[in-house]
């Protein structure tokens, strides 16, 4: 899809505030809200626009306890990777897992939990239980220094 400054626009508002109506979009990009309807179905049906989401205070909700975890495989082969995947897909308290290179770790994860003993508890009874899992390297989150969701347009 061929996309121009309307639609970077949208995109642009559309990350800070999701929850604009078409007409309040549509005055703030400067385009009538037919057009404005037609390009963000536009986006949405190209994939560009993968969904809309709330944005939830982990902190509000009792879980105070974020942690990074780089895991390390005992074989780097398509199926051992295939399970480990599957398995912590499958786990609430990760957010995020990466297949990364450059460090002494497969995979990185970060995880939000309730406190240490939630933390301690899914490490030990989730985590380092999956099969080829040999080594586990936790850091803990202190501060956010910068924490956005928005992709750069520069």
């Amino acid at each position: 899809m061929e996309f121009n400054s309307y639609d970077q626009r949208i995109l642009e508002v559309l990350q800070q505030e999701g929850r604009l109506s078409n007409q309040e979009l549509a005055e703030r990009i400067g385009l009538s809200p037919s057009p404005c309807l037609r390009r963000v179905r536009a986006l949405e049906e190209s994939g560009i626009i993968s969904g809309y989401r709330a944005m939830l205070d982990a902190q509000q909700l009792g879980l105070s306890l974020m942690a990074l975890i780089h895991i390390s495989m005992d074989k780097h082969t398509p199926d051992r990777f295939a399970a480990f995947e599957a398995k912590v897909t499958k786990l609430p308290e990760v957010m995020e897992c990466l297949l990364i290179t450059g460090h002494d770790a497969d995979y990185q994860l970060k995880v939000v939990v309730r406190d240490m003993d939630a933390y301690q508890s899914l490490l030990l009874n989730k985590i380092t239980s999956i099969d080829g899992v040999s080594g586990v390297h936790s850091s803990f989150v202190l501060r956010r220094v910068v924490d956005k969701t928005a992709l750069s347009f520069v």
